[in-house]
């Protein structure tokens, strides 16, 4: 009985989805449950697994195909698979043949024990001794080559790396065409959409992180300890500085529907995560609810999880406000582009020690560089600057974020 591999039904907000990696070939047995095919779509790769015991039948959905909700994919034979362990007895019966004839090789006593502890099939080997006699020498010989044949092959292993040398080298003009996938076609369509949509500026300020270095430093450890071993880094104060700076200027939190305004009553905080795939932001929901270790816990979960590919749709879709730290990777300086409907985005950079102007002296101080883009539609230019001014003061002044001040 051939029972049908679907796609997943898509959300209303993804039309369709591409075969990206069948993980299983026809005749290949399969168990329930097993990862049998990844569908990407715009957003995240979604996981096909099957639903009962059998064979993989004929792929109707090659890679690279596009597929829309519930369109058929393939098909598993069920029951098939019994068939499959069935001649697994007749394949061990035939592999031990051999060692039938190991009993049968004429080989002297210290030769057969010889063998016994180096794992030698006798059979295999060739005697040299009196009537084709298999000699204690003939076994140790077949040792030493049954030891050099491993280390024979990793010197063939060199060639592998070179799948993944550079594609620019001396003296080449080599070129590669790869298709784009669908994660950043979409990210591609939606960065030039909000270029040509939206009235986009960026104001920037700097903010002095001694605060909040001197904080994470004292507190890292037993935070961790506190926390089952969630580690406390630099993303959980902005997100909790900007819930607080969005309560205080709702604009920045809003959306344009329209010709409508639409006012967020909660903050879901889209976290920018660089990935094998690309740049994927998934959400924290109502993160200004959220303390310090579930902010940190739930960042160090996307990052897994986006590097395994297993980012649900639920957890990419919807933000209010978006937050992305180029500092990572060594940013001094970007202007980040709004991921619409939203209105703004925050972007984080490289913390550097510089000379900074203190009380008439200068000192050596932690600076970042924050930066804000917004649609001026919707955000007037006072609003982004106080806004950016109050996230820099409460970071300052990390007091202030228990205070509410």
């Amino acid at each position: 009985m051939a029972i049908q591999i679907k796609a997943p039904t898509f959300p209303e907000s993804v039309a369709d989805g591409t075969v990206a990696t069948w993980h299983k070939q026809p005749g290949d047995a399969v168990k329930r449950d097993d990862l049998i095919v990844d569908i990407e779509t715009d957003k995240v790769v979604l996981e096909v697994l099957a639903t009962a015991d059998g064979v993989l039948g004929a792929i109707v959905k090659n890679e690279g195909d596009t597929v829309l909700s519930d369109e058929v994919l393939g098909a598993i034979e069920e029951g098939s698979g019994a068939a499959a362990p069935a001649a697994a007895p007749a394949a061990a019966a035939q592999a031990a043949a051999p060692a039938a004839g190991d009993q049968d090789a004429i080989a002297a006593p210290a030769a057969r024990k010889l063998a016994e502890e180096n794992g030698i099939n006798l059979a295999s080997v060739k005697g040299t001794g009196k009537d084709g006699r298999v000699t204690k020498e003939d076994v140790v010989a077949a040792v030493e080559a049954k030891k050099a044949a491993p280390a024979a092959a990793p010197a063939a292993k060199p060639a592998a790396p070179a799948a993944a040398a550079p594609i620019m080298a001396a003296g080449d003009r080599v070129e590669k065409r790869v298709p784009m996938t669908r994660l950043r076609a979409k990210v591609a369509e939606r960065l030039v959409e909000a270029q040509s949509n939206m009235a986009m500026l960026t104001t920037f300020n700097e903010v002095d992180m001694t605060e909040v270095m001197a904080l994470r430093s004292k507190y890292k450890d037993l935070f961790e300890k506190s926390h089952n071993g969630v580690r406390l880094g630099f993303m959980s104060f902005f997100v909790k500085a900007a819930t607080e700076a969005l309560k205080r200027f709702p604009a920045v939190n809003a959306s344009i529907d329209g010709s409508d305004i639409v006012y967020h009553g909660y903050a879901d905080v889209g976290v920018a995560v660089s990935s094998d795939r690309g740049l994927v932001v998934p959400v924290l929901r109502n993160a200004e609810l959220m303390s310090l270790a579930e902010i940190e816990g739930g960042i160090a979960t996307f990052g897994k999880k986006a590097r395994d590919g297993k980012l649900s749709m639920e957890e990419m879709t919807g933000g209010t406000f978006t937050i992305t730290n180029g500092g990572t990777f060594g940013s001094m300086m970007s202007t980040p582009i709004v991921n619409p409907p939203q209105a703004a985005i925050l972007g984080m950079h490289n913390i550097i020690q510089r000379p900074m102007a203190i009380n008439g002296q200068v000192v050596i101080r932690p600076m970042m560089y924050l930066a804000l883009s917004y649609d001026h539609r919707l955000i007037d230019g006072k609003e982004a600057v106080t806004f950016l001014v109050t996230i820099k003061n409460l970071l300052e002044d990390p007091a202030r974020l228990l205070l509410d001040i």
